[in-house]
């Protein structure tokens, strides 16, 4: 072989070796690159213990902030006569509890639910308020603040009719604040036929049916 043949040989095997090199550097910097592993051959297929496990059923979880769904069968009172047709009126009262029903009873029975709802609350206000006697019985009968009390002595109601059984639902309703009242934080109150010199003096709540409310 002559020396031009021996230098063309050499440069084809160097030639080979350089394009070898150049594949396999290649293909390593693009694997590093985009993050993927190199799988070796003789690893072995995936087997079922390899493989991740789904669940079939649903999950449910409310939204924050989402109300619940009322229980099913259960009514909701959207009026304050709906409320007072739902509570129990036949049950034995305690003494006070009896004192707040005959307060409204005999101050506003012939009035709207809402003004009879009204008396109880200042009763209930005149209790908690420290100023007054701290049970309702007390405030009720407390000298020269109810004109149907005589003497300390509260009257008796006709217990069978509807008007004291209203009376008895809603000093329950009161006593449970189960309905907003919008004389709220009131302590006093006075007929709208009426206009006492104490008036003047207190500030006004609300007027409904034939009182006016103060605080």
């Amino acid at each position: 072989m002559n020396r031009k043949t021996n230098r063309a040989a050499a440069i084809a095997v160097a030639l080979s070796m350089f394009f070898t090199l150049a594949s396999t550097d290649g293909s390593g910097a693009y694997a590093q690159e985009s993050g993927l592993a190199a799988i070796p051959a003789e690893a072995s297929e995936p087997t079922d213990a390899d493989m991740p496990r789904f669940v079939a059923s649903e999950v449910v979880q409310p939204l924050p902030g989402t109300a619940e769904e009322p229980a099913s069968g259960v009514d909701i009172p959207l009026t304050l006569g709906e409320l007072v047709t739902d509570m129990p009126v036949d049950a034995e009262l305690s003494r006070d509890m009896r004192c707040l029903a005959q307060a409204i009873y005999f101050e506003a029975r012939g009035e709207p639910l809402d003004g009879q709802l009204a008396v109880g609350r200042v009763v209930i206000n005149r209790a908690e308020s420290g100023v007054f006697p701290a049970d309702y019985c007390g405030v009720v009968t407390q000298r020269a603040q109810f004109s149907f009390v005589r003497g300390g002595v509260i009257p008796k109601p006709d217990t069978s009719s509807s008007a004291w059984k209203r009376a008895v639902a809603l000093a329950q309703i009161a006593h449970q604040e189960l309905w907003d009242s919008p004389v709220k934080d009131a302590l006093f109150f006075h007929a709208t036929y009426v206009n006492p010199s104490w008036a003047r003096k207190k500030v006004a709540t609300a007027t409904l049916a034939r009182h006016v409310f103060y605080r």
